[in-house]
């Protein structure tokens, strides 16, 4: 998709973070845009900011989470808007913790929004895409839907998933001309752990900003990724190196994974001593 302006785009997650950098930036770019979030207040302040830049944005509250609610916004987008142009997935929450402590309904919720929303949406409206031209799909992925480490199990389990339906979809639709991208940062100054399931929220360890790639920088190289039709998209030179470290020496990741929570800094792998947690939880920093 080289040309934005004038054409539909539906963002979910947009209310804030990533979502809401990438609202703004298609908003500049004047495309037409339908945004999605379950926090409705934060939602109509983007949607405010966003119509000084285009002419049409609006909002859809609701908990992607929820089977009905992602096939009413779907049908919403087709008999409302006769289809969109680009779809951008990328809602999504986290559980940063041992996994031996998680529920059955933690997991449930996690996987509904981080995966199962994705595909529902895309499966619904996966038709109306394919008859228009030059249409994308960017799912919101992860440097954990690559590349394993401990205390991630469901987000990692959920965006390895991800990465998959992705890519899949890009082998099986690619030659109909249907551009699918999937978008892996690596820490991000974002508040995703703040609002997930972590433990004490004022004991959230936080990467060196050196380390971090803002919204507005992912939003810039999610932009870029759709006009040049990239499969997939690191974003920051950790998520880079980490990744090849993986694919490369994988040794290396395992002695990584196996000494790091006591020898290392959390953002090698690592992770420092948490205060204690009623839950068995604790914090992370948002290395989405």
């Amino acid at each position: 998709m080289r040309t934005f302006q004038g054409r539909k785009a539906l963002v979910t997650g947009a209310a804030s973070g990533i979502g809401r950098a990438i609202a703004l930036r298609l908003a500049r770019e004047g495309m037409q845009l339908l945004l999605v979030d379950i926090d409705g207040r934060a939602l109509a302040e983007v949607c405010n900011e966003a119509l000084g830049m285009t002419e049409i944005c609006l909002p859809h509250v609701c908990d992607l989470s929820n089977r009905e609610a992602v096939h009413a916004l779907a049908d919403r987008v087709l008999n409302e808007w006769n289809g969109v142009d680009l779809l951008v997935n990328n809602a999504g929450i986290v559980f940063y913790g041992p996994t031996h402590t998680m529920t059955e309904s933690q997991w449930d919720k996690l996987l509904d929004l981080n995966l199962m929303a994705p595909i529902r949406l895309t499966q619904r409206l996966l038709p109306s895409l394919l008859q228009r031209d030059d249409a994308h799909i960017v799912n919101m992925c992860s440097i954990t839907g690559l590349v394993p480490g401990g205390r991630f199990c469901a987000y990692g389990t959920s965006k390895y998933g991800l990465v998959g339906f992705t890519e899949s979809l890009r082998a099986e639709y690619g030659r109909k001309g249907l551009g699918v991208t999937a978008i892996c940062p690596g820490p991000s100054l974002t508040k995703l752990y703040e609002a997930g399931d972590c433990g004490h929220k004022n004991s959230i360890p936080r990467p060196p900003a050196w380390l971090c790639a803002t919204p507005e920088r992912i939003a810039d190289v999610t932009l870029s990724a759709i006009r040049w039709n990239k499969r997939k998209q690191l974003v920051t030179p950790m998520a880079h190196m980490v990744y090849q470290i993986d694919r490369f020496f994988p040794w290396l990741m395992d002695l990584v994974n196996t000494f790091s929570r006591r020898n290392l800094p959390w953002y090698l792998g690592g992770r420092r001593k948490p205060k204690s947690s009623s839950n068995g939880h604790s914090p992370a920093a948002a290395a989405r």
